[in-house]
């Protein structure tokens, strides 16, 4: 006996994975959750809890306005996303930007799962394809599918998944920083979410010590790799820091460790470059290095990282790691409703699509169950318009590298959300005073209207107006 169509069997409770979960329950399915945690840990995982972060406490920009990321957030509220409202539940300062309390984030969404009355939790490993039975299952078992799940995947689709490493950034405590060296203040003074703009403990380098720290990044003990792993490439959203080193010397002063924005209190003057930490939880003792993901090995880490000035006799609650990323030549493997072309019984979710990011994994388990519940309810499943932060996420993994040809297998790479990859748009010529626009706000008033124009049609994709009787 084949089980009733309205089940939805979800593998993996990653951010995907729950939030696909509660999308489909909230839409009266009956909802399976299957999880290996804690019966079997992950390289980059640490507890059982659902949702779990493991490479930064950040969703990233909160501004709605002109920032991809927090349309992206905005999109997500309005279609009554889990993630979303626990993390702003759980929120701490971070200027510009939405961080939480990384435990209290999970513990807070495993409950809204545990709690569910139209979710069951199986605490389980699937090491191979769902059973035939399982006629709407969508597997959000996120970068670091286990080996058996991904060998049966590979063997079914045919196709080779590409693969990157992903490193994490390390945790200090902060009652072991020097603030007669260091001090709090965001990029221009900038304010967040519960932010006072001095949301960001920045530690200073003049040119002598940035030299010094480069060479001992350069020379520093790294993560040996296994000979069939050393193809597989980097992210280029999120390089360790070494990477970026070996690329040139200046490198990391252009990119996380950019003093701009900023001044040193002792000096009054912009320092040669920066390192920046921001708050890892809501009693504000642990904080991360900002982009400071890492191949270093454990002691080499310690050496290096103390000496940066006001983290001489730093203490690390968390040194960063490296583990090995997968996800699906999507372009070529799932339909528009992230359904499996080769087996339509299967969707995927979340960063094995070839998203990159929390909060865009979250958005594509969102999608997943919503399309999860329209099938088991027998409707038509209908896409959100390309012009919305959802669509342009869900077209660049399903169709934005098709048109490359014989070279899309080898194009398609993870993405986060952006501009670049929504619809054009004509630039407004006057601001809403009717004063012209010229300049650098000619940008800022084209993602204004973006933006605009995504909310719009996201509240007609939303609430779409009844059929007139035929």
């Amino acid at each position: 006996m084949t089980q009733p169509y309205d089940e939805i069997h979800i593998v993996g409770g990653g951010l995907a994975g729950s939030e696909a979960a509660f999308q489909a329950a909230q839409a009266g399915a009956h909802v399976f959750l299957h999880e290996m945690r804690p019966i079997r840990g992950t390289e980059a995982h640490k507890t059982g809890d659902l949702a779990e972060l493991v490479c930064s406490n950040s969703f990233r920009s909160d501004d709605v306005e002109t920032n991809a990321v927090g349309l992206l957030h905005e999109e997500m509220r309005r279609a009554g996303s889990l993630i979303m409202a626990k993390a702003d539940a759980c929120q701490v300062p971070a200027g510009g930007a939405l961080a939480v309390d990384r435990e209290s984030f999970s513990a807070t969404v495993t409950r809204a799962i545990e709690d569910h009355p139209n979710i069951t939790i199986v605490r389980e490993e699937i090491t191979g394809l769902p059973p035939a039975t399982w006629r709407n299952v969508i597997i959000a078992t996120g970068p670091l599918t286990s080996a058996p799940l991904a060998t049966a995947i590979h063997d079914l689709t045919g196709e080779d998944s590409l693969a990157f490493f992903d490193a994490i950034a390390p945790i200090v405590y902060k009652e072991s920083i020097d603030f007669d060296v260091a001090w709090f203040q965001s990029r221009y003074d900038k304010k967040g979410p519960g932010g006072d703009g001095a949301d960001y403990i920045n530690c200073p380098l003049d040119e002598a010590q940035y030299d010094a720290f480069i060479s001992a990044l350069l020379e520093g003990e790294k993560t040996e790799f296994h000979e069939w792993e050393k193809s597989t490439p980097y992210f280029e959203g999120c390089l360790p820091i070494e990477v970026m080193a070996e690329r040139g010397h200046d490198t990391l002063r252009f990119g996380p460790m950019k003093p701009v924005g900023l001044a040193d209190p002792r000096t009054g003057r912009r320092p040669h470059a920066v390192v920046q930490l921001r708050q890892d939880n809501a009693l504000g003792t642990l904080y991360n290095m900002v982009g400071f993901q890492t191949k270093l090995k454990y002691g080499a880490q310690a050496d290096v990282f103390r000496l940066i000035p006001g983290l001489e006799n730093a203490e690390f609650a968390r040194l960063g790691g490296i583990h090995r990323n997968t996800f699906l030549n999507s372009p070529l493997l799932l339909d528009q409703s992230l359904q499996l072309k080769a087996r339509p019984s299967l969707r995927f979710a979340g960063q094995v699509t070839g998203v990159e990011g929390y909060l865009e994994s979250a958005a594509i388990g969102l999608l997943a169950g919503r399309f999860a519940a329209a099938d088991a309810r027998g409707e038509k499943i209908i896409p959100p318009p390309q012009t919305t932060a959802f669509g342009a996420l869900l077209g660049h993994i399903t169709g934005g590298h098709l048109a490359e040809g014989a070279g899309a297998k080898r194009a398609f790479q993870p993405m986060n959300v952006n501009f670049g990859l929504f619809p054009e748009i004509e630039t407004p010529l006057m601001d809403d005073e009717g004063a012209r626009i010229r300049g650098k706000e000619k940008g800022r008033a084209r993602k204004r209207a973006l933006s605009r124009r995504a909310l719009a049609d996201l509240a007609g994709w939303l609430n779409p107006a009844p059929r007139a009787a035929e």
